[in-house]
């Protein structure tokens, strides 16, 4: 399924080097089952887009929080965002390294706005506050703390939810300046490769993968916070296919690349060990961001009203702030989707 077919290409010497080939090359040696292949995930990749932008203009016409609106478009683009840049890597073999940077940044920013939609779900900072402040708040979540059961519970007050939001801010101002540096240093042919141990590509890479568990636990502490509360507002499983999407843009690739290294897949007509690896984990990536932007849609083109939050934690503060947002919107009309 993965493969590109071979026609008339009998030449394996680029099996042990790690170049992709270009793209005239790639196309002249596909099959017409691969080029069948080719269209059906380059229509999916399409297909997602449409849905993206169908739900772009819904959520500009028919909501009014400019914040909550674009915190809400930025999740949901995730998806065709990464089909997107998968299917030009999948055309534009060369190009791998850009697109995997790119789709790698936008998600960067993707999890600082996801923390920022969790809390304007509540109205925004301040009742969020209202609604928690001096609450206990459980911090050993995933991914770096999920083990440490002993950590105290901490209570929520305005400088923790600041460094909760600093925390996920942090890599999406990181990524984009590491993601230049990586380009310039490829230019440079300085990067290394594959079979370099320690180079400025490995420093990189430790440094970012510290980064992104920095943001991730962030995301963890506030979504266990206010789960049971937004059930109306469908937070688990707009949680959970923020994860899926997560895991199949960074851990599946990560592992595919892994088997890569160790040839573990084999190379076959132009594509090294390493291209092919990349070149089936932007096939996957297209099929599984299709279905992710097929269920976002349910969950987040829908009506939007002001949520009617319970909490056991905050019962005593719900009214108090579902007063204060009624009581800000009546300065601006709310309008309901």
């Amino acid at each position: 399924m993965f493969c590109p077919g071979m026609t008339g290409v009998s030449n394996y010497s680029c099996c042990s080097s790690g170049s992709a080939p270009a793209a005239l090359d790639m196309l002249k040696s596909l099959d017409v089952p691969t080029i069948v292949l080719y269209a059906v995930l380059t229509l999916m990749t399409v297909i997602a887009n449409l849905v993206l932008f169908d739900e772009v203009l819904y959520l500009m016409r028919k909501m009014s929080c400019q914040k909550k609106r674009s915190a809400i478009i930025w999740v949901s683009g995730a998806a065709p965002v990464i089909a997107s840049t998968s299917c030009v890597g999948m055309w534009v073999p060369l190009s791998s390294l850009v697109t995997e940077l790119t789709a790698a940044v936008y998600f960067a920013i993707v999890i600082h706005k996801f923390q920022t939609m969790i809390i304007e779900d509540a109205g925004g900072n301040e009742a969020f506050l209202k609604l928690y402040e001096n609450t206990p708040v459980k911090i050993s979540t995933g991914p770096c703390c999920c083990c440490c059961l002993c950590l105290p519970f901490l209570k929520l007050s305005r400088r923790l939810l600041f460094m909760l939001k600093l925390g996920t801010f942090q890599l999406a101002f990181l990524r984009p300046i590491l993601m230049i540096f990586t380009l310039v240093l490829q230019a440079n042919n300085s990067l290394g490769d594959e079979n370099t141990t320690i180079g400025p590509g490995f420093v990189i890479n430790i440094f970012l993968g510290v980064s992104t568990i920095i943001a991730l636990w962030p995301i963890g502490i506030v979504f266990n916070k206010v789960k049971d509360g937004f059930r109306d507002q469908k937070i688990i499983p707009k949680f959970a296919l923020y994860q899926f999407a997560l895991i199949f843009s960074q851990l599946q690739t990560a592992i595919i690349n892994i088997l890569a290294l160790f040839e573990v897949i084999a190379c076959v007509s132009l594509l090294s060990s390493k291209a092919r690896g990349t070149y089936m984990a932007q096939q996957l990536l297209i099929i599984e961001m299709f279905v992710i932007t097929l269920l976002s849609r349910i969950y987040y083109k829908r009506t939007y009203d002001l949520p009617e939050i319970v909490d056991t934690q905050a019962s005593g503060k719900t009214e108090d702030v579902q007063s204060y947002v009624i009581g800000s919107l009546a300065e601006s009309p709310h309008q309901k989707v």
